[in-house]
């Protein structure tokens, strides 16, 4: 029983693998503006309700950079005029499977090309030197507006010219603002303090103040 059961099923398996035949579909994928669509898998899918394609869902092949791409099905001659979708970025054509025509083909493929109506996605380095150049944009304005409302006013008009106001101290005694390099004949004049004296109680009021900025 063996011995028949066993040539039988070979028989079968080889009857099998010669009605199945290589079918290849190769194309070149562009967008709205003929631009080559790169490194994109163009998948198949099926019509609802069309069962006799379903072996062939989910079958798939990636494009180069130019936009070509070879898909490789293994078809049987009843599924002859089957129709199948090319899907790609969301969109969908339609194929019909010719094995006569891709038989008779000098390079055993049969070509179908994709056009999509849709733009190709900005590019990465676009946006990225986009970010740039508004965020240069952005601080430019800000510098250009803080500058404008320092020149606006005359102590800032003489910082931009290079002229510093001098630091502010106050008087110990009379709680008068008196500028630094003045204080020491400000105690002197207005308040009849010796000059050692008066040269002192500078030196704690600007050590206060050095201590105050650390």
């Amino acid at each position: 029983m063996r011995r028949v059961l066993l040539p039988l099923l070979l028989i079968i398996l080889f009857s099998l693998n010669a009605q199945a035949e290589t079918y290849r579909i190769s194309g070149k994928a562009t967008y709205a503006d003929n631009t080559p669509v790169a490194l994109e898998y163009v998948f198949v899918e099926c019509e609802p309700g069309l069962i006799d394609c379903y072996q062939y869902r989910g079958t798939k092949a990636i494009t180069d950079t130019y936009g070509y791409f070879i898909l490789t099905l293994d078809v049987d001659a009843e599924e002859d005029d089957l129709d199948i979708r090319l899907s790609l970025r969301g969109e969908n054509v339609t194929h019909t499977i010719d094995i006569s025509k891709h038989q008779n083909s000098s390079d055993n493929q049969v070509n179908q090309n994709i056009q999509l109506e849709q733009n190709p996605p900005p590019s990465g380095v676009f946006m990225g030197f986009g970010c740039v150049i508004v965020l240069f944009t952005l601080v430019f304005i800000s510098v250009i507006l803080k500058t404008g409302r320092r020149l606006s006013t005359k102590q800032g008009r003489l910082e931009f010219m290079g002229y510093k106001q001098a630091k502010q101290l106050q008087c110990p005694t009379c709680n008068q603002m008196v500028l630094q390099h003045e204080l020491v004949m400000h105690l002197i004049v207005e308040h009849d303090m010796e000059a050692f004296d008066a040269g002192q109680l500078t030196g704690k009021v600007m050590r206060r103040t050095w201590s105050e900025e650390e």
